[in-house]
């Protein structure tokens, strides 16, 4: 069955989209943090265009393999740093949002390495791959 292409119906509405990259292109976030997030945020969801786009992109960005194929057990593995930890915890956490929220102990975690301007900038980051998500995943985009 044939979904709605958003694009084409509401090309507003990608546009508004693309203000917010617009936005986190501009961040001092790494690059490669960045695709993490990106990554990560998409196994969660179930959106197989986005890992498949955002796990190419980590690989140009000069992401590992090694590391792509451990983040499903970030917490177990010794391949993350703290502070990619860190990121990787209120990613979860926003993405899971209606389970607990972000919790005090993964905002201080956070705050040890970034500062409020960044800690905005990653969420709104980890906020708009949701957004991504449900989109491409609710529409069916391949």
């Amino acid at each position: 069955m044939s979904r709605v292409n958003i694009y084409a119906a509401q090309p507003e509405a990608y546009n508004a989209m693309f203000g917010l990259e617009n936005y986190i292109k501009k961040s001092n976030l790494s690059p490669v943090l960045n695709e993490l997030i990106r990554v990560r945020t998409s196994q969660i969801n179930g959106c197989a265009y986005c890992i498949q786009m955002h796990t190419t992109a980590a690989l140009e960005q000069g992401e590992t393999q090694e590391r792509l194929f451990s983040l499903p057990a970030w917490k177990e593995s010794q391949l993350f740093t703290s502070e990619e930890r860190a990121v990787l915890a209120l990613t979860e956490e926003i993405t899971h949002i209606s389970k607990h929220g972000v919790s005090d102990t993964t905002y201080k975690q956070l705050a040890e390495y970034f500062e409020e301007v960044q800690i905005a900038q990653l969420i709104m980051l980890v906020s708009v791959m949701n957004t991504w998500n449900r989109i491409a995943v609710a529409t069916k985009v391949q």
